[in-house]
């Protein structure tokens, strides 16, 4: 499928125009508080919860809801700070040097966090 010049030029013109709308208007809506997730990771998180869970419709529901809950309740940079160190701490690290990722208590308190937001997931979804 080809593309005319002039029809790319009003699509990305509209799509500016869209995205200079003031906060308050209809044509811009603000994005709500955890909707700065990258896709791949949202996506990640809901194809091993899938698989935790049998790879099932009701499981693609339910790990859905799951992510969604967590994003709500913590922003992405959280979230990904808690995640390296917990799969650093699963996987030994490299060289095996994961006490940088098990004592700050700023990173314990991020994991807790993220717990926190999984258990109210869990009660929430499944």
């Amino acid at each position: 499928m080809r593309f005319r010049a002039a029809d790319l030029r009003k699509a990305l013109a509209a799509l500016l125009i869209g995205l200079a709308a003031p906060a308050g208007s209809n044509a811009a809506i603000a994005p709500a508080h955890g909707d700065d997730y990258p896709t791949a990771d949202r996506a990640d998180y809901v194809l091993g919860c899938m698989a935790a869970n049998g790879n099932t419709r009701l499981a693609l529901m339910k790990c859905s809801c799951a992510i969604d809950t967590i994003a709500r309740a913590m922003p992405y940079a959280e979230y990904e700070r808690a995640e390296t160190a917990l799969n650093m701490q699963a996987g030994g690290g490299l060289g095996g040097r994961v006490a940088e990722f098990q004592d700050p208590p700023a990173l314990k308190r991020v994991i807790e966090k993220l717990h926190r937001a999984q258990a109210q997931a869990d009660l929430q979804c499944f």
